[in-house]
């Protein structure tokens, strides 16, 4: 059988009780005889999370707290009882993203939560944590923690888990997280250790199992007889990807190599709608695309930049630093990407002519985009970039904006008069 290692030489630090939960993860599910690739292991952010290149499981990588919830939407969509679904997380995540857990405690989702709980923010500087033990050092409380920290298990069983526990992170602990893996429903699972950049260096001359003791937070068994959650057939709605149109290549492509484009325009004026469109007339075009869209956390208001890279072959790898053309249609478009345009020393860069010009490498190419409407400004200016170049047949660019749920608020005619007459 395969393992689910693929190395021993783990990332971690010396001593540090997170090479001592992978290890012994894996020995867990090779014990239960699970095929690599009937393993889903959902990580967070933090230490742990280093493990991914380690696995020959399935992995998936979440933001800061929401790997449960990562691992409880795959959780619901799987029909398949042999696949085995663990979700990575520290104690930071686990009190970042509470409710997920208690939400799948509470659907008694069928997934197993490793929590990592060495008492503190190991990968940003040893900071307390939502589950630091009252009088535990950390580098925000050097006097020692005043408060006492969650009880996760409590909190967990409460919500209706099928199984809870807490061991200490010493030793052989295959068999206790064999134990939470082997159970139809949620399990979940807080493994007590000490980080040994921090947690040693706050709390010197301090044992593991004199903290746990000290924290009142001490290791057991809680289970809950509950029957595994079942979506009983309720879907409320078909699948999204039902609706999406299959996109046919029936125009042609003069392009021999890849080359990236970046669309900067105002919040609220359609950037991201025509890159939407630019790259639906790229597939058509037997290309290949990729998207990537960047914009304030205030929707509306600001900058709104779309990434795109082009190719006639297969897109390994999407990052853009400079980028071959760019189109910019207000202020705050150029605001945002005036850095990237300076950077540039060859390509182009379509510009409307209200707009100071930036000092670049690139042939500037200035036009009124504006003068058709500010919502449009980004598509006119996006038709004249496939006209001038050739790089994206315009008539596939054309044909995709007949074709759309928007043509009747497009001037097309009117574009078509204006790139026509230059």
């Amino acid at each position: 059988m395969k393992r689910i290692l693929k190395t021993n030489a783990l990332p971690y630090c010396k001593g540090c009780g997170h090479d001592l939960i992978a290890k012994n993860t894996a020995r867990a599910l090779e014990n239960l005889e699970l095929d690599p690739l009937d393993v889903v292991i959902v990580t967070d952010i933090g230490c742990h999370g280093i493990i991914d290149g380690c696995l020959n499981t399935h992995t998936v990588h979440g933001l800061h707290g929401r790997s449960a919830a990562l691992g409880a939407g795959i959780s619901m969509g799987l029909d398949n009882q042999g696949k085995k679904i663990v979700v990575f997380i520290g104690d930071g995540g686990s009190t970042i993203g509470l409710q997920h857990i208690l939400e799948a405690a509470r659907l008694n989702l069928d997934m197993t939560v490793v929590v990592h709980n060495n008492m503190l923010y190991g990968m940003t500087g040893g900071q307390t944590s939502g589950l630091t033990p009252c009088g535990f050092k950390t580098s925000t409380s050097a006097s020692g923690n005043p408060w006492s920290g969650y009880d996760l298990c409590a909190l967990t069983h409460t919500a209706g888990a099928s199984f809870a526990s807490r061991v200490a992170g010493i030793g052989d602990i295959s068999g206790s997280l064999q134990e939470a893996f082997d159970i139809k429903g949620f399990s979940l699972i807080e493994v007590m250790e000490i980080c040994p950049s921090y947690g040693t260096r706050f709390n010197p001359k301090r044992k593991l199992r004199e903290i746990i003791e000290s924290s009142g937070k001490l290791p057991g068994i809680w289970k809950n007889d509950r029957m595994p959650f079942s979506a009983r057939g309720e879907t409320k709605c078909a699948s999204l990807f039902d609706e999406l149109r299959p996109v046919t290549p029936d125009f042609s492509s003069r392009l021999d190599k890849p080359f990236s484009l970046v669309i900067s325009g105002s919040a609220g004026e359609g950037v991201q709608l025509a890159a939407n469109l630019l790259s639906a007339a790229v597939v058509r075009s037997g290309c290949q695309v990729t998207q990537k869209g960047s914009y304030p956390v205030t929707v509306g208001v600001g900058f709104s930049t779309a990434e795109l890279v082009i190719s006639p072959q297969p897109i390994r790898y999407h990052g853009i630093d400079v980028p071959d053309i760019v189109v910019v249609t207000s202020e705050d478009g150029l605001a945002h990407c005036k850095r990237r345009i300076e950077r540039m020393e060859k390509g182009m860069v379509f510009i409307d002519s209200s707009l100071e010009s930036p000092r670049t490498g690139a042939r500037l190419n200035r036009h009124d985009f504006r003068s058709i409407g500010a919502r449009t400004a980004c598509l006119y200016a996006l038709l004249r970039f496939s006209a001038d170049t050739g790089m994206i047949a315009a008539d596939a660019l054309f044909q995709t904006v007949e074709e759309s749920g928007i043509r009747e608020k497009i001037p097309l005619e009117k574009i078509r008069e204006l790139i026509a007459g230059n």
